[in-house]
């Protein structure tokens, strides 16, 4: 069986359980995420911090990997072709170049755990992310606002998700939106269909992480395997390579 066959098992034992109340369904937002996630309120603690590195690294914006470069074919056409870029921090592994440009962020990430993906998402004005949908109901999406203009007082940027996978011409009929703010996180499930919108004439960064669902022990388990080979593979590890800032 291939990985995606796996994949796919997983996913349809995971809504199964979700049908029977084994497991709860994920909402498409998690707005109180501290609850379920306490380990992750370390960030918006820290966001003063965070903040201040993030407005480092966007001094030399130019050389920051375009997200469309991380892995080569497979990320070079559909959402990946607008200005998007990626600082990363780790992919898997911690990307050992990049994190000494934010130690004091890396510091705030190691001390998470069950984190597997970890990044700036800087966004340029005006740019539109179209719908589609994750690829693994086994890890939820984290997006701390780190640099949001205006503060989205405008509410012009924004994440829409409907609360399952949907026809994605009906995205803005069955999605709700959320509207980032400075400091503030937010969990959601990245294999729902979403939609993001920077409709502002400036930047938009948010620390996007992708961390382990919380699930009964023997699902964790399972999971762990899952994103322990997921993480393994070469493409993510040429994610990781090309994500080097070079000057």
């Amino acid at each position: 069986m291939t990985n995606r066959g796996i994949v796919y098992r997983v996913n349809s034992l995971f809504r199964k359980l979700e049908k029977i109340g084994v497991i709860r369904k994920t909402p498409n937002f998690v707005t109180d995420c501290y609850k379920d996630y306490p380990e992750l309120k370390i960030l918006e603690d820290n966001y003063p911090l965070i903040r201040k590195e993030c407005e480092n690294i966007l001094t030399f914006k130019e050389n920051i990997t375009d997200v469309k470069n991380l892995m080569g074919n497979q990320t070079q056409g559909g959402i990946h072709t607008i200005k998007w870029k990626s600082f990363m921090l780790k992919s898997g592994v911690f990307v050992k170049e990049n994190c000494e440009v934010c130690p004091e962020t890396t510091k705030i990430l190691t001390q998470v755990p069950g984190i597997r993906t970890a990044f700036f998402s800087i966004l340029d004005p005006e740019q539109y992310i179209t719908p589609h949908e994750g690829y693994y109901d086994g890890f939820m999406r984290y997006h701390l606002g780190v640099i949001i203009p205006n503060n989205n007082a405008n509410q012009e940027c924004w994440i829409r998700i409907a609360n399952e996978k949907i026809d994605k011409t009906k995205i803005s009929e069955l999605g709700n939106k959320y509207y980032w703010k400075n400091g503030e996180g937010v969990l959601f499930n990245d294999n729902y269909t979403h939609d993001a919108h920077n409709q502002s004439k400036e930047i938009r960064v948010i620390l996007w992480l992708d961390v382990e669902r919380k699930l009964p022990l023997l699902l964790s388990l399972i999971n762990k395997i899952m994103l322990n080979v997921a993480y393994s593979t070469e493409g993510v590890k040429k994610v990781a390579k090309n994500a080097v800032v070079k000057f």
